[in-house]
């Protein structure tokens, strides 16, 4: 779950594709049924899908992609289709990577 400017949202990194392809995640809000947004990151390096994913996702790029699927007319609260959305090269670079814990 993620709070985006006083609204909760549920949010999941989708599975990973039996062919290379981008990772993506999926928004949903929390309590509602409305509109599906996917978001993807920009790469599909097919050496990210041999051992540990290379790309993260991390709850500001979650925040950014609602944020900005608002933006584009999302509407969360009402149901409609899935609106997809591709992350930007420049958001995803600014995007902190998460460390490795011990």
């Amino acid at each position: 779950m993620i709070t985006v400017d006083g609204t909760v949202y549920r949010w999941r990194v989708r599975k990973r594709p039996s062919r290379p392809a981008p990772l993506s995640f999926a928004v949903q809000q929390a309590d509602r049924h409305g509109a599906v947004l996917i978001a993807t990151l920009p790469t599909s390096d097919v050496t990210e899908w041999v051992g540990p994913p290379a790309a993260h996702v991390v709850p500001s790029m979650v925040a950014e992609m609602v944020r900005r699927g608002r933006a584009e007319g999302w509407q969360p609260d009402q149901p409609g289709p899935t609106v997809t959305l591709h992350m930007s090269q420049e958001i995803w670079a600014q995007s902190p990577t998460p460390t490795a814990t011990r």
